[in-house]
């Protein structure tokens, strides 16, 4: 729930929120970067570390990414890509949201995904994340019911 521009977890929500916060933890080779849960839909920025060349780059223009590289969704995800970092968390949300006996919770299929170009890109992305949820109410989702928890 939203409260004066300020996000409000539900039980839901905290979940959601303790896991993301998890993936460094149990990942070192994540960055968590600015991120918010909204009542339908969850945004982040991660960095990850260069399987590569085996060091951090928070911008593609530190290190060229190849397609071998970047997971695409399309096939058997690789070790340590997006597409898995994302498929656990979301396992693991919904193993626990299921487990409070909200049968009815039900990610997307997929997600939206996107290399940030540079640092303009970065601080823009990262304010839209920030302030998120102070647009909420003119969201094309607003009048939907989120799923609520106790």
């Amino acid at each position: 729930m939203i409260k004066k521009g300020a996000m409000q977890y539900s039980a839901i929500g905290e979940i959601i929120a303790d896991e993301w916060q998890r993936t460094a933890i149990v990942r070192p080779y994540v960055v968590l970067d600015e991120w918010v849960v909204m009542p339908n839909h969850f945004h982040a920025i991660v960095g990850i570390q260069n399987p590569v060349f085996d060091q951090f780059s928070r911008f593609p223009d530190d290190v060229e990414t190849t397609q071998r590289v970047v997971s695409t969704g399309v096939s058997r995800l690789q070790p340590k890509s997006l597409g898995a970092i994302v498929g656990q968390f979301k396992s693991m949300c919904t193993k626990r949201i299921w487990a409070m006996d909200y049968h009815e919770f039900a990610w997307q299929s997929r997600f939206y995904d996107r290399i940030i170009p540079d640092r303009f890109a970065f601080d823009r992305i990262r304010q839209y994340i920030k302030t998120n949820p102070e647009r909420w109410k003119t969201d094309k989702f607003f009048k939907m019911k989120p799923i609520q928890s106790n």
